[in-house]
């Protein structure tokens, strides 16, 4: 009884205009139904061959992506077990860039704008590739350093 009273009737006008009553609280009957009401209605010229392809592009893009990220990541991970040194807190270098790249990918993690991606993934290709150069002209020095002074000792 009390619930009744609540009801209100909403007044809507079909096409042959005649008025109709029907109650507030209830809604669409089916899912489609409520989507008809609610979405915004697509454009009509573009087909659903265009709309499947879109999304064919849209996945292999993502999916690309993601590869390229886990590849950066791999061979992030592959280039620091060559930094064995310790750092002045005592912790060692791959362990600390390890941590660092891990920390970076996941504040990207959720990146969606595309252009960004790519920026981050070509700086984090770059970063990897000039960290490698200077590691490898580090190694050749300290080689020199030590056929130079290795029947003299250690004069640095």
């Amino acid at each position: 009884m009390k619930v009744q009273q609540w009801r209100k009737l909403a007044i809507s006008v079909n096409p042959i205009t005649q008025i109709t009553l029907r109650p507030l609280h209830n809604g669409p009957d089916t899912i489609d139904e409520l989507l008809d009401r609610h979405l915004v209605k697509a454009d009509k010229s573009k087909s659903k061959i265009d709309d499947e392809e879109d999304e064919i592009l849209t996945r292999r893009r993502l999916t690309s992506t993601r590869r390229e990220a886990l590849s950066l990541y791999r061979d992030i991970l592959r280039a620091t077990r060559f930094f064995s040194w310790v750092d002045p807190r005592g912790n060692l270098w791959r362990d600390v860039l390890r941590e660092n790249a891990r920390k970076e990918f996941e504040e990207a993690r959720f990146e969606t704008d595309p252009e960004v991606i790519t920026r981050l993934l070509i700086g984090g290709h770059d970063a990897v590739q000039s960290a490698i150069e200077k590691l490898v002209e580090k190694q050749k020095a300290e080689v020199e350093k030590s056929q130079r002074y290795g029947d003299r000792g250690d004069q640095r």
